[in-house]
């Protein structure tokens, strides 16, 4: 992965990012996350505070497009994640994640936020790897993983009241944890319409 593939990015809540071969390392602080709680609270477990401050590496985007990546890490909290996301601004995004939930599994999640945020687990991964994707088709959105970066699953298919151009990039987030690297390789964003957007394809 060439590190001129990310020219363009831009910084949200700064952090360090080194290229190493063909990874992109971003490095998750503690207790960081991008999670807009509507005041749910619970006497046991881990109830996602209301959190704007993991690094949001990313580009701005106009019109349809396909982003996909390849991403990893050491799963040692809970939240951890490496991230892929879009977002109008502070008040409406959504992200996938690759994360370690709170029933000690490794899967894909999913959250929604159009001024509070949504949660939704989806399928658990075997290993620490997997590929990440979103398409877009005016204002319909689609997440995808995949285990090999052939065939793609969907995750979620949305909705989100945004405009042409949207902020397109990548999170290293450890909302609970004390942080750590999130690895992200084989990156591609290519500017097109898929014909198909629940197969993302």
């Amino acid at each position: 992965m060439q590190q001129s593939i990310f020219n363009d990015f831009k910084w949200i809540n700064p952090s360090k990012a080194t290229f190493v071969e063909d990874k992109l390392m971003i490095e998750a602080p503690a207790e960081t996350d991008f999670f807009c709680n509507n005041g749910a609270v619970s006497e046991t477990g881990n109830t996602p505070e209301s959190l704007c401050n993991a690094p949001f590496y990313y580009t701005e985007v106009t019109g349809d497009f396909v982003m996909r990546v390849q991403v990893s890490h050491d799963f040692k909290d809970i939240y951890d994640s490496a991230t892929i996301m879009v977002m109008q601004d502070f008040q409406v995004w959504a992200k996938a994640c690759f994360e370690k939930t709170d029933y000690d599994t490794h899967a894909v999640v999913s959250v929604v936020t159009n001024h509070t945020s949504d949660d939704a687990n989806g399928c658990n991964i075997n290993g620490n790897t997997v590929w990440l994707q979103v398409a877009r088709v005016n204002n319909a959105f689609s997440f995808h993983h995949s285990p090999d970066g052939i065939k793609f699953y969907m995750m979620r298919f949305f909705s989100l009241p945004v405009g042409q151009t949207l902020k397109v990039g990548l999170v290293a987030q450890a909302p609970t944890g004390q942080g750590g690297e999130r690895i992200f390789q084989n990156f591609s964003l290519v500017h097109k319409t898929v014909k198909n957007i629940r197969e993302g394809e």
